[in-house]
């Protein structure tokens, strides 16, 4: 009776003896995997904020160039210029003014809503006094990396070798990570805004940016090469 009683008795325990090494081996696996995940993270986000840092702006020391670059930003829902927008064709406008360049390439596709980037903001430039005959409209591209390979196929139809970018301050960086790529002598010039901007949005826009550098390092630069537009 005592034998059978110490047999029944053993029996659990022994089980539940087994059953907590299992667990801790499954959440010691998973904790493994999750500090993983976020140390890769932590890499990424690492690599791109010090490719940010260090890539120049600009390949060359000239201060004139054959054309201004002006990187789109998607229009209002009802087709007017976004703060962002305007910011970037009044630099632009300036530059053109100061002797910088004598002809501009709006580049921008319809991309956030039916209103084409390039058509709003040549037609603001035009608005401020800049003649048509000196503006390019680029409407296809539809990211940054096709906005740089649209415009180096114009720059290329009409013999430009020299291009000043007109962005955004938080878009600047990953503009001159892909020109750096391109045949081409550049400098990235970002434009001021035409408001003052909150801290958080900033530190959206610089968030949202670094995550956009850490796609264009691991995928789109190898994915998306350059094809110059020959329309």
């Amino acid at each position: 009776m005592s034998s059978a009683s110490t047999r029944k008795d053993s029996g659990p325990r022994l089980v539940g003896r087994g059953i907590a090494p299992r667990r801790r081996k499954r959440v010691g696996w998973l904790a493994r995997v999750v500090i993983g995940c976020v140390l890769v993270v932590v890499c990424l986000v690492a690599w791109a904020v010090l490719a940010r840092a260090l890539t120049p702006k600009e390949n060359t020391s000239q201060s004139q160039f054959d054309v201004l670059i002006v990187l789109g930003q998607p229009a209002d829902s009802d087709g007017n210029p976004t703060p962002g927008q305007l910011a970037r064709v009044n630099e632009a406008v300036r530059e053109y003014e100061r002797g910088v360049a004598t002809h501009m390439i709006f580049t921008g596709g319809a991309v956030s809503n039916h209103f084409t980037e390039a058509e709003v903001m040549a037609r603001a430039a035009e608005a401020q006094g800049i003649p048509a005959g000196a503006i390019v409209e680029e409407t296809q591209a539809r990211n940054t990396i096709e906005n740089a390979c649209n415009s180096l196929g114009i720059m290329r139809r009409h013999g430009w070798q020299s291009a000043e970018i007109v962005t955004g301050p938080a878009y600047a960086p990953r503009a001159a990570i892909i020109f750096n790529r391109l045949p081409l002598k550049w400098r990235v010039h970002a434009a001021s805004p035409v408001e003052p901007e909150s801290a958080s949005l900033t530190t959206y826009a610089t968030a949202r940016e670094i995550v956009k550098t850490v796609h264009y390092l691991v995928w789109s630069r190898q994915a998306e090469p350059c094809q110059v537009s020959r329309q």
